[in-house]
């Protein structure tokens, strides 16, 4: 059965000559605020979402970064269930067992209809932060017996190249200081630390996993850190 939750936002509807006024400014002066770029309702098999989206320039890399908030029910009642996510494009559109991308992403979005409140920020940092075709090149040398952490650094990259300040920056342009962290991974949970938001729960967000993505797990698990009980 569909689980169909309503919301309504008055600042829904927002002008794109609004928006790119702002984001005009944010490049030329510098600022890392972060702009509501647009907003509308999106319905998923989990129900009816808020959906917005957020850019924000990003003076060091010289590029605009953005993120997609799904946003269901009032969020200050209490500290609201959060998933920061990162775009798998392999798993959540292709179907591809080697990670549990799709599975986390669907128990959190259950999770929160099932609360009828709660939000996921969802990022675009494909493969950890290297991008598509990087992490394809990751694959093809895990194929060959690197792990996933092997892997990105024979291609010259760190282990995790993600950075979640955009996720804080989202938070805070919605005036949350509190949260439930559906996460396993503690780069999340200190990121949020740091930029102000507290962690009042961690909560394990463990899709059941498949057999293909059971060493990438390991591997998620002994080298980075994952809270992960379901190994």
């Amino acid at each position: 059965m569909t689980r169909v939750a309503m919301t309504s936002d008055s600042n829904l509807e927002i002008s794109r000559d609004q928006v790119e006024k702002r984001i005009r400014t944010v490049q030329t002066s510098g600022q890392r605020s972060v702009i509501r770029v647009a907003a509308t309702r999106m319905p998923t098999t989990f129900g009816v979402f808020d959906l917005i989206g957020f850019e924000r320039a990003n003076v060091d890399k010289g590029e605009t970064e953005s993120a997609l908030l799904l946003r269901l029910g009032d969020l200050q009642n209490r500290a609201p269930l959060l998933r920061i996510h990162s775009q798998c494009l392999t798993g959540e559109v292709l179907g591809s067992l080697r990670c549990d991308c799709r599975g986390q992403l669907e128990l959190a979005m259950s999770a929160i209809a099932d609360e009828g409140s709660g939000l996921v920020i969802y990022e675009y940092q494909e493969g950890r932060g290297i991008g598509l075709m990087e992490k394809l090149k990751a694959y093809a040398l895990q194929d060959k017996g690197l792990d996933t952490i092997e892997a990105n650094e024979a291609l010259g990259f760190d282990a995790d190249c993600r950075d979640f300040s955009l996720a804080v920056a989202v938070l805070h342009e919605l005036k949350i200081r509190q949260v439930r962290l559906m996460s396993n991974n503690p780069q999340k949970l200190e990121a949020l630390t740091k930029g102000g938001i507290e962690v009042i729960e961690l909560i394990a967000c463990e899709a059941p996993p498949s057999p293909y993505a059971l060493s990438y797990l390991r591997t998620k698990k002994k080298k980075m850190g994952h809270s992960l009980t379901i190994m």
